[in-house]
């Protein structure tokens, strides 16, 4: 086994104060490893970086074009999103023509991320719900793929037809039988790979011809970033400032992927220590080292050297890449 590489470095003044190691893969369109830190072999969840894995199904089963689904559902289908009304407004909307409600949901309430929408739940008086949880778009296209299948409600069970499904094609993509798998904060099942095969899975999606499904759910996430994750967050920023040529999303404790078409290349990295801080530098860093992110666009400076500021409003230090990723 290889250790952890540094990845990120915390900085304040002139002293190096925290650093974050992690392990991080870049392959080709063949499968193969282009560049890698740390251990490759590394037996990872990809958590939410694999909702475009677990949304293959969706299209490949006939389901989306049976219901006719559109990029924003796609994207939805792929999201970690902030609960604002942009998202929910949507989700409610595909659940309405699929005849269902939140009641029918497995993901569980949220509190969402987004402030407009967390005040305006408080001024009414009223909970969080299920359209809240930020993997709410997913579980829409597993409750799609759910009902075009006719199969029983606890979707989000193991042995369901709907995460059988979910399991055959990520084995498919990462290229390795997943040793097993834990349940994520949305209930459902999350399976296991190597670092290795989950960058593969990626290069996979890169290299796909128009027209798959691999080729749809990358090109949904690229046209509609503010779907995929929000206002503020990185998935959002760092795809707009790459012009809707890379498709990115990070994952619970500090996953990140990367697909990046125009290279036919796919990223994986994982940060051992889960500081989600560390993981939007390092994905950043790696972005601009293979050339599809731009070092000094404004988008990147928030991860990349990210300036640190106290209560005053004073810089104090920085989150940088650390050495071995510039």
């Amino acid at each position: 086994m290889t250790n952890p590489v540094a990845m990120a470095e915390v900085w304040r003044d002139p002293f190096l104060e925290s650093v974050h190691h992690g392990h991080a893969v870049v392959c080709d369109d063949t499968g193969q490893i282009v560049q890698t830190w740390g251990d490759p072999h590394k037996m990872i969840l990809p958590r939410s970086s694999a909702k475009m894995i677990q949304a293959l199904p969706l299209i490949e089963s006939g389901a989306a074009d049976a219901y006719g689904l559109g990029t924003e559902h796609l994207a939805l289908a792929c999201a970690s999103h902030n609960g604002a009304a942009i998202h929910t407004d949507r989700v409610t909307k595909w659940l309405d023509y699929l005849g269902l409600n939140d009641s029918d949901f497995r993901c569980g309430p949220q509190e969402p991320d987004d402030r407009d929408a967390r005040n305006a739940l408080i001024r009414a008086h009223e909970s969080p719900c299920q359209m809240h949880n930020n993997c709410s778009g997913k579980h829409s296209g597993f409750l799609t793929l759910n009902k075009h299948l006719g199969t029983g409600p606890d979707y989000v069970d193991p042995d369901h037809a709907v995460q059988r499904a979910c399991l055959e094609a990520f084995e498919r993509v990462t290229g390795e039988s997943s040793p097993g798998f834990g349940i994520d904060g949305c209930s459902a099942p999350n399976f296991a790979t190597s670092l290795h095969g989950m960058a593969r899975a990626m290069s996979h999606f890169a290299a796909a011809p128009t027209g798959s499904a691999e080729e749809r759910l990358r090109s949904a996430m690229m046209l509609h970033p503010d779907l995929v994750a929000g206002e503020g967050r990185a998935c959002t920023n760092l795809m707009r400032a790459m012009g809707g040529k890379v498709a990115i999303k990070t994952g619970a404790e500090a996953f990140f992927i990367a697909i990046i078409p125009e290279l036919k290349m796919g990223v994986a990295l994982k940060i051992d220590d889960g500081g989600t801080r560390a993981a939007e530098c390092a994905i950043a860093a790696i972005l601009v080292k293979l050339g599809v992110l731009e070092p000094d666009h404004p988008e990147t400076l928030k991860y990349l050297n990210a300036p640190i500021r106290n209560r005053r409003d004073l810089v104090t230090g920085a989150v940088r890449a650390a050495p071995a990723l510039v």
